[in-house]
């Protein structure tokens, strides 16, 4: 049987999309809570150029960012795939994991910043919501009818900005908004083939609300 450890943190959007990958997979693994504050000797040797998590241990070699390691994860292990098996789809998946890469930290700016710097936040967010939403269009998931990489990739507008939006009582979203967005993110939250693999909305509130009101004082 195949040694596989995370190192992770279970609030985590990017450990949540290497777990859900492990899990569509049906790979049993160890989780591995870490602490930023006082980094690991294990972490600090598996990932000593970045020192963040996820990082993946599979038979003792460890393996770094989360998609990179969800995409390891689908040539890996037996079980359903999770990129596309057509090339122009899996191009047009991995076009998007790249637009999420690159935009979705602007985003979480808005909860974490204040003032004129929360404001042009706001500007970008919204800029990067309307895109999206025009992209989602007549469209169930992003490529596709069948949910895959792009979608693990959303998973922070999908399930966590929802959660800050709560926790913080800062509202971006609206279906008068974003319409076609919206109808993606219920479908995403809603569609039982994900629903058991999303991590407890309840326990992320909390954790969130609790940040939130720390950093306000």
């Amino acid at each position: 049987m195949a040694d596989v450890k995370l190192l992770g943190l279970w609030y985590s959007p990017f450990s949540h999309r290497v777990e859900w990958a492990l899990k569509i997979k049906g790979v049993k693994y160890e989780f591995i809570e870490q602490d930023l504050q006082n980094k690991s000797p294990l972490l600090l040797q598996s990932n000593p150029i970045h020192k963040k998590i996820p990082v993946l241990i599979h038979n003792g070699k460890p393996i770094c960012e989360s998609m990179v390691i969800v995409e390891y994860i689908d040539e890996t292990f037996e079980g359903p795939s999770i990129l596309p098996k057509d090339p122009y789809e899996r191009a047009i998946a991995r076009f998007w994991v790249k637009f999420f890469e690159d935009k979705l930290p602007s985003v979480g700016k808005i909860f974490f910043s204040k003032g004129e710097g929360q404001e042009k936040a706001k500007e970008e967010a919204n800029e990067i919501l309307k895109t999206l939403d025009n992209e989602l269009k007549d469209k169930k998931f992003f490529v596709g009818d069948k949910f895959g990489f792009a979608d693990i990739a959303a998973n922070f507008v999908g399930i966590w900005l929802g959660v800050f939006e709560e926790a913080s009582g800062i509202v971006l979203i609206t279906r008068e908004k974003f319409p076609n967005f919206c109808a993606w993110r219920d479908e995403y939250i809603n569609c039982s083939e994900n629903k058991k693999y999303l991590p407890p909305r309840d326990e992320l509130i909390a954790h969130f609300q609790a940040r939130f009101q720390a950093a306000s004082k």
